[in-house]
């Protein structure tokens, strides 16, 4: 038995729609509404049978609101009757004609997650009880979804008023034996997809197509959907960040909890604490400038050891002179006289140092758009509304109330602040990588983080090309979709929200975002490899005790008939002392688990190869969460 979720129209949260759309969880209808629900059709079945005029029931549809449904076709008047007369009443005709004539969405169908997020969204909203659906109507919904009927939805057509009328037709076209489904993975007419799942089609009776079709399911699923989705991409951005911050031995002041106070954004407190907490246990943040080497390219010469002789690197430092010290002492109080891969400044690049208001930022947009999504997968939205409980009403317009709530603009406008935030994540990953592969940049890394000492090695500079490429597209896809209304149903609709545009695009985008963060932890891994071969070759080149072979790294060291030369031995001396005397270098504890995932499917580097495979594999990684855990 799959696990299932209790619906009562009150209580269905983002995680239990995700469990539904994405884990299979099905779900169970709570018997107490249902109770609602029934009474709720009665009293519609009642109003009708007294002739009261209802908007969608006893007329017709948007432009069509005037037009009040007799008592019998005018065609069956014609002598031998009406030929093409169609099974039921009037009433059952308008709602069948409702969902058949409203099905015309184009495009590629919407995935299972997606279909199968609407229909909990819409069962949710009908058990409220404000839509005078039938409980067996309502049944029959849920059934497709618990027995894995997922209608074909094709993804454009919804203007987001009067909700997402279409794409919901062709959700509801499935009961009633029309359009397509999937069924075990098949594509196949409604019908028999209905056949082969046990199920048969239905008739509508009273507003059922408007409960049906009328709301704002499609754009809600695809923002929840979204949202589940960008809330693991914003911690893979926080890794991502601090594998890039491990790989350049960065610095860790701007993400002190003490700075964050003066300046409390929700997301950019929570951002600088994650970071850090990632950070845990890094011995390459905050490590003295002097005991970075910088990288220079291999030789046969570099290194006497057979250990050491197998790296694809060399190492060195510039000594720093004492007549080149004037105004400085007390830096070089605090540190030896030698330039290596950190330059000597105590503040990172922006893309570093910023990261907690960046990604923040990015974080409490995300947090908005949430806020929203939580209000609406309670809501009712269709149209018009039902008010059994109303006793004291004078007229059934006071029951009966055509109101505004399948207007989509409160997600539109959520998911246009999310769609504006997206690209500014994926552009800081983007010039982390790229300050990754720049040597003017990289604080002593090699060029595109391959050693290429004999200049035929590319190493990762076309990569930071695919990342680039990727952020453009998405830059260019974030001009909100909410601001543009086109009017439809000859101008009955005349303001329209376009959310459900608005949410698909999110969805869309956070998935070239996992590959823009994909390809930063790739490069930072390459980079974390170095940087801590790096240091480690230095330090197991201190540990030796010889003073000379550090020195022998070191460029610009006074001849040994130099007035300095004493100085220069004494401080090549210091250098050797310090670098023997500190551990292994290595990264934090939550960026170690991160690379160790990584590594295991991807190796290091050491010449130019195929990355094709490498970049599919990474990209894959993201996308199947396997980071989630670091």
């Amino acid at each position: 038995m799959k696990q299932t979720i209790l619906l009562d129209g009150n209580s269905l949260s983002r995680q239990q729609l995700v469990a539904v759309a994405r884990h299979g969880y099905g779900v169970r209808l709570d018997t107490e509404q249902l109770t609602r629900v029934r009474r709720t059709a009665d009293f519609l079945s009642e109003k009708v049978s007294c002739g009261e005029p209802i908007y969608g029931v006893t007329t017709g549809f948007g432009s069509n609101a005037d037009k009040l449904l007799g008592a019998y076709r005018l065609r069956d008047e014609l002598p031998g009757g009406n030929p093409h007369k169609p099974e039921g009443t009037l009433l059952e005709e308008l709602q069948h004609n409702l969902i058949t004539t409203h099905a015309v969405c184009v495009g590629k169908p919407f995935s299972a997650e997606v279909v199968r997020a609407l229909l909990v969204i819409r069962i949710n909203t009908l058990m409220r009880g404000h839509s005078g659906i039938r409980v067996e109507t309502l049944e029959a919904l849920t059934e497709l979804l618990n027995r894995d009927v997922i209608p074909v939805v094709p993804e454009k057509g919804s203007v987001g008023a009067s909700g997402d009328l279409a794409p919901l037709s062709h959700l509801a076209i499935v009961l009633l034996g029309g359009g397509e489904a999937f069924y075990k993975g098949e594509r196949l007419p409604g019908a028999e997809a209905l056949q082969r799942a046990g199920l048969k089609p239905i008739r509508l009776s009273f507003k059922e197509g408007l409960a049906l079709n009328n709301g704002t399911a499609q754009m809600l699923a695809t923002a929840a959907l979204a949202l589940d989705t960008l809330e693991y991409l914003l911690n893979v951005a926080d890794l991502a960040a601090s594998m890039t911050l491990d790989a350049f031995a960065g610095r860790s002041g701007a993400l002190r909890p003490e700075v964050h106070a003066l300046r409390p954004h929700p997301g950019q407190v929570h951002a600088a604490d994650h970071v850090r907490d990632l950070l845990t246990g890094s011995t390459l943040v905050d490590i003295p400038y002097h005991l970075v080497p910088r990288f220079r390219p291999w030789s046969a010469e570099a290194w006497s050891t057979p250990e050491d002789h197998a790296l694809s690197f060399d190492i060195g430092w510039d000594w720093v002179p004492a007549n080149q010290r004037h105004g400085r002492e007390a830096f070089y109080s605090r540190f030896l006289p030698f330039k290596g891969g950190k330059k000597h400044q105590p503040q990172d690049a922006y893309c570093l140092r910023c990261m907690p208001q960046v990604h923040g930022a990015v974080r409490d947009a995300w947090a908005q758009a949430c806020r929203i999504i939580d209000i609406e997968l309670n809501a009712v939205t269709d149209n018009p509304l039902i008010f059994p409980d109303n006793t004291d009403a004078q007229h059934i317009e006071e029951q009966v109330i055509s109101a505004g709530h399948f207007h989509g603009m409160p997600l539109a406008l959520a998911m246009s602040y999310v769609k504006a935030a997206i690209p500014v994540l994926a552009s800081i990953s983007e010039r982390r990588l790229n300050k990754l592969v720049d040597p003017a940049t990289n604080d002593g890394l090699p060029a595109f983080l391959t050693g290429n000492e004999d200049g035929t090695d590319s190493g990762f500079m076309i990569v930071q090309y695919t990342a680039a490429a990727l952020v453009n597209d998405l830059a260019t896809r974030a001009h909100p979709a909410s601001v543009y209304s086109v009017p439809t149903s000859a101008n009955a609709e005349d303001h329209v929200s376009m959310g459900a545009n608005e949410a698909r695009h999110v969805l869309e985008m956070t998935e070239d975002l996992s590959h823009v963060l994909a390809l930063e932890l790739y490069t930072a891994a390459q980079a974390l490899d170095y940087r801590q071969e790096m240091l480690n070759a230095a330090r197991r080149l201190a540990a030796r005790g010889d003073w000379q072979a550090l020195a022998s790294k070191v460029n610009n060291a006074p001849r040994e008939d130099h007035a300095h030369y004493a100085q220069f031995v004494e401080e090549v001396k210091q250098l050797t002392a310090a670098l023997a005397e500190v551990g292994e270098f290595h990264a934090g504890e939550s960026v170690r688990k991160a690379y160790e995932t990584l590594r295991g499917r991807i190796s290091f580097i050491h010449r130019d190869r195929a990355m094709d495979g490498d970049v599919r594999t990474v990209c894959e990684l993201v996308q199947q969460r396997a980071f989630a855990s670091a």
